[in-house]
């Protein structure tokens, strides 16, 4: 499994596992702790999370799937902008680390960016650090604009990532974003990289480059997404066979000719855009 380096000089697997939609009520959460669990043991040590999905649910779910394996794991985890205030991020720190059955973050995100001055959300985060809940801090969603004005704040330079949507239909950080993260060693963290839905995988495009390599619409996309140094996918999987795939398209390697045909499927933006969210 590649590494791709953080500011911070620690190392974390180009590919990861996204948890959105896990530890929904009715869902089968011992499966998607299996899932989780095999991740980990094919490589796929990175597992991302949010006190927003499932209101809590999906850290739970990851809580039973890395107890007793914690030291193994990078754990994210995601606050809602409401609480990016220093009350507010202490209080759901801990419910997350409570939730997750550990006493630290390896990574904690600010989801989005909401009505709390960025300076306090700074301020919080490094008050955290400083006792060791957590051991770095990032944001997401945020576009150039708000990573400038992030970037003038003491303490900011200790964001380590940007989580963004990112896939061959959503292409347009590709302008400004992942460039202006590139030139500052800022790795951008692809959420969604496969897309939602099923739609982006049935496109006729995907699906013969896909055939050329003898792999899956998914497993391309991941590779076409991996296919930039600085990009992290977190694709989300509670099916074995999906998580053994995800973790092979790693070694898909995609020629210059499948580039120009998924280019030309899905062009590269011209111009700015707003950010794209899901």
């Amino acid at each position: 499994m590649r590494e791709v380096s953080l500011p911070c000089g620690s190392t974390i697997p180009a590919i990861g596992q996204g948890t959105w939609h896990m530890g929904e009520p009715g869902g089968d959460h011992a499966a998607e702790a299996d899932a989780l669990r095999l991740g980990l043991d094919l490589g796929m040590r990175l597992i991302d999370t949010a006190e927003m999905y499932a209101d809590g649910g999906s850290e739970q779910v990851v809580g039973g799937a890395i107890a007793g394996r914690r030291d193994e794991v990078f754990l994210v985890s995601k606050l809602y902008p409401q609480n990016a205030s220093t009350a507010g991020m202490r209080a759901a720190c801990e419910h997350s680390l409570r939730r997750l059955g550990t006493d630290r973050l390896d990574l904690y995100l600010l989801h989005w960016r909401g009505s709390v001055p960025l300076a306090e959300t700074v301020a919080a985060f490094e008050e955290l650090r400083a006792e060791g809940k957590i051991l770095r801090w990032g944001v997401s969603n945020l576009d150039v604009d708000d990573m400038e004005e992030l970037l003038a704040v003491p303490g900011a330079h200790r964001c380590v990532t940007d989580q963004v949507l990112y896939n061959l239909e959503y292409r347009g950080v590709e302008f400004d974003l992942l460039p202006w993260c590139e030139t500052r060693h800022l790795p951008v963290m692809a959420y969604s990289p496969v897309g939602q839905g099923g739609r982006l995988l049935k496109h006729t495009a995907l699906r013969d480059v896909a055939s050329a390599h003898g792999a899956t619409s998914a497993q391309v996309a991941l590779a076409w997404a991996l296919r930039h140094p600085h990009v992290i996918a977190i694709p989300k999987a509670s099916q074995p066979a999906h998580v053994r795939a995800n973790a092979a398209a790693a070694m898909i390697m995609l020629t210059a000719e499948d580039m120009a045909a998924l280019d030309l499927a899905f062009p590269p933006p011209r111009k700015r855009r707003a950010l794209d969210m899901l």
